[in-house]
This record gives structure tokens, C-alpha cells and sequence, in this order.
């Protein structure tokens, strides 16, 4: 089944998509874009252009299980995803992966601009990357 996973953010939302088999994870894009209309927008459209079967959305949960301001606005992206979208959408805690994908940067040594653009794409991947392993062993 082809999956996409997003990192939403304010500012900048990582796609990332993996292929029919559910064997590999591959950063996708990033959308940079403010309003949160136009991201829904944009996300809509890869779905479509890359027919997507399932969507992942990252639901940044609180270390200690809460969910905060952050995690309140992916849910509300994840219900607009939902009515505009005909597969099925689904929150995954995403705790430190956007720190795990500052990690993997920083090991590739990927700095400065680059590093930026990729980073939510990055992230995006480790939360498919981990919704897969979830899949697989719970299947």
C-alpha cells in the first residue's frame, strides 16, 4: 500500500512516501507555506498526483503524554485531511523525531540551508519509518 507521512508545521511541512510493498521510506518534499489552508491544499495534491492509499499524519504527543497547542493543531489538520480526502488518515505519535532527524543530518553532515529544506521531509520519514514497523508487526 503506498503511504504518505507529514510533519506538518507552521512554517514548513515534510512529506515523505513509501513504496507499494511498504519496504522503503523516502523523503518526498517540504512545503513551505504559512497559511494552513494552502498546506491541506498541497498535501491533497501529492496524494493525488502520487495515488496515495493511506495518510500518516505525525501527532507531536508531549514527553509526558499530553498533547499541547502543537499536537491540537496536526489534529485539526489530520480531521481537514480527512474530509477532503477518500483514504484513510491517521495520527502517529511523532515524540523526537524531529530531533532524531537533526541527528541523521548531523551524522551526513548536512548544515546551513540545505539542511532546512530537508529536515521536515527528513522527520517525515522517520514517522513513516516507524507507522510501517507498527504495520508490519501488527498485521
Amino acid at each position: 500500500m503506498k503511504i504518505m507521512a507529514v510533519d506538518y508545521g507552521e512554517a514548513r511541512t515534510g512529506l515523505a512516501m513509501c513504496d507499494a510493498l511498504e519496504m522503503l521510506a523516502s523523503p518526498l518534499t517540504t512545503i513551505k507555506e504559512k497559511s494552513t489552508e494552502k498546506t491541506i491544499e498541497k498535501i491533497v495534491q501529492a496524494v493525488n498526483e502520487n495515488k496515495v492509499e493511506m495518510l500518516v499524519v505525525g501527532h507531536p504527543i508531549n514527553m509526558n503524554g499530553t498533547a499541547g497547542e502543537r499536537a491540537q493543531k496536526c489534529a485539526q489538520v489530520a480531521e481537514k485531511l480527512k474530509e477532503k480526502l477518500s483514504i484513510p488518515v491517521v495520527l502517529w505519535d511523532e515524540r523526537a523525531t524531529t530531533k532524531s532527524a537533526q541527528n541523521i543530518l548531523s551524522t551526513t553532515g548536512t548544515y546551513g540551508k540545505k539542511r532546512k529544506d530537508v529536515l521536515d521531509a527528513v522527520a517525515a520519514t522517520i514517522i513513516l519509518e516507524n507507522y510501517m514497523a507498527y504495520r508490519k508487526n501488527n498485521q
